[in-house]
């Protein structure tokens, strides 16, 4: 398990998400197993958890108890899955954003720029749109608008062109191939500028930011009253959105207010300050190192 990926936070998340031992609980992000195996270890008889992963390369990670089921699906898809199950609400939801070191560490997934392999980057293998889809044959303006949306790159324009003009000779099929068209980027930009190019392919390829805005909204309406969201979450993209929800129950604009100028958001943050690991645990995992945890509790019903 820890070779398939280390748990970010994981007493500090697990200790935040468990108020009751009995209770039912989600993993959204199942992975290596190795938040859900804590989770699992700390609930009573009659405690459930229920953890999410749409990866098969995560599915081989899973293990046998009677208070632990794995569901195969994308967790944009949790209060479906959950009413199938007869559960109606949970105590506490917790999600880890971030893609998991055997993802990023293996080479014909695509996702790091480490290696060169397929242009990739599915996070469920057996998606149809992958990275190379994209690169060959979004429209200039809409990869523009991914590399600026989801990557933050500065001259998105100017990027799509080149990727436009290249595939013009040939399909752009590599991670290798991909990277040669901005060998103009300086040598001491291009690590920082290669990660922000892979994040917005990748947020793409899966649908991301939408599939964790439908999975916030349900959450406020399958966590009881009191219960727990604890999200881990690891660029800007994330932790913007993740922290608008907890405040305001909303993605963009503003609440409507009564006349007292109050509003009713689903969730509350428990803590003023974000939580982020320790430099003990990042010299551990250096992966660490950008994990921003942010942790709500259900208010009552309006």
């Amino acid at each position: 398990m820890s070779e398939y990926h280390n748990p970010v936070l994981l007493k500090e998340s697990v200790d935040a998400l468990i108020i009751n031992d009995s209770g039912i609980y989600v993993d959204c992000t199942f992975g290596g197993g190795g938040h859900s195996r804590e989770i699992v270890s700390r609930l009573a008889e009659g405690g459930k958890l229920y953890s999410f992963d749409q990866d098969e390369d995560a599915v081989r990670n899973k293990f046998y108890d009677p208070k632990f089921e794995l569901i195969e699906q994308n967790f944009r898809f949790l209060k479906n899955n959950l009413r199938f199950r007869m559960v109606r609400e949970v105590d506490g939801v917790l999600a880890d954003l971030g893609v998991s070191s055997h993802q990023f560490d293996t080479p014909d997934r695509g996702f790091s720029t480490r290696f060169d392999g397929e242009l990739d980057m599915r996070m469920n293998q057996n998606s149809k749109l992958s990275a190379k889809t994209i690169v060959n044959e979004y429209e200039e303006e809409d990869l523009a608008r991914i590399f600026y949306d989801y990557g933050e790159l500065q001259g998105s324009y100017r990027l799509a062109k080149e990727i436009i003009k290249a595939r013009a000779d040939k399909p752009i099929e590599t991670i290798d191939e991909l990277k040669a068209i901005f060998s103009f980027i300086p040598k001491m930009k291009e690590n920082k500028f290669f990660a922000q190019m892979f994040q917005a392919l990748r947020i793409e390829v899966n649908d991301e930011m939408a599939a964790l805005k439908e999975m916030l909204m349900q959450c406020a309406e399958v966590v009881k009253p009191g219960g727990r969201l604890v999200i881990i979450s690891y660029h800007s993209l994330e932790d913007r959105l993740v922290k608008r929800f907890i405040k305001n129950g909303m993605f963009e604009g503003e609440p409507e207010r009564d006349m007292y100028g109050n509003w009713y958001a689903p969730f509350k943050p428990l803590q003023s300050k974000v939580i982020v690991p320790t430099q003990e645990e990042i010299n551990v995992n250096p992966r660490a190192r950008s994990a921003k945890m942010r942790i709500a509790v259900r208010n009552e019903n309006e």
